[in-house]
């Protein structure tokens, strides 16, 4: 899904989001669940950045699994401390146990249908530790997404200059994510393009699939970046 455009992640996202401030709320939603949490392992962990706070600031072993190889070497750069492995949200299986297990940034969207929904929230439970939680951002609700919207954003850094278009489009419960990416730096010019889907889930389906898995789960209006959090915890 980034095989052209990993190394340019970070400079883009750094602008857009506050990951010092996101990992200063999952530090403090951890600790009120679980004082004596020391372990997490963050699952779509992308390049790393969360974790990056998480055990510098916070003092947490953080551990991680990204789909795309790319982002799991550049996260390995960015935490020499943890493990940090090449694999699908689906199907993974991680040596340790966690007391915390945390997917981030809408990731879970990318699992696209119910069934998946299901496989996802059973593998990441599988490497909760007994009494551990397991925190899910979601993706946006069916209805909440503007079809045909377009929107541009640009970054800069490292004598790299970045303009990425996007546009959406919603098909049934799919929407479709298309990026076209100009860079400008030192060698001249070149585009990327980049389409991602993420599956739309309700409120209800993101529920019953925790109950499914035999979780209790509360929903946290606003969570990390407005789109609230699914907070699960072993009965």
């Amino acid at each position: 899904m980034f095989t052209e455009t990993a190394q340019l992640y970070d400079l883009i996202y750094t602008e857009m989001k506050d990951y010092r401030d996101e990992a200063a709320k999952v530090a403090e939603l951890v600790r009120s669940h679980l004082p004596k949490a020391r372990c997490l392992l963050d699952v779509a962990c992308g390049t790393g950045e969360h974790a990056r706070y998480l055990s510098q600031i916070h003092d947490f072993q953080v551990d991680g699994i990204d789909i795309e190889p790319a982002f799991v070497d550049i996260a390995r750069q960015k935490n020499p401390g943890g493990v940090f492995e090449c694999a699908d949200m689906l199907d993974f299986n991680m040596e340790d146990r966690y007391d915390a297990v945390l997917c981030l940034f809408s990731s879970i969207g990318y699992v696209r249908d119910q069934s998946k929904l299901a496989r996802a929230i059973e593998s990441m439970l599988k490497h909760v530790a007994p009494d551990g939680l397991l925190i899910v951002e979601p993706w946006f609700e069916p209805g909440s997404m503007q079809d045909g919207r377009s929107m541009c954003v640009t970054a800069e850094g490292d004598g790299t200059t970045i303009a990425r278009m996007s546009h959406t489009s919603i098909v049934g419960r799919i929407s479709r994510l298309q990026f076209e990416y100009v860079i400008g730096d030192s060698n001249g010019l070149r585009r990327a393009s980049e389409v991602h889907e993420l599956g739309m889930f309700t409120r209800s389906e993101m529920m019953e699939a925790f109950g499914a898995a035999g979780v209790e789960v509360e929903f946290e209006e606003g969570g990390l970046a407005r789109r609230g959090l699914y907070v699960a915890k072993r009965s």
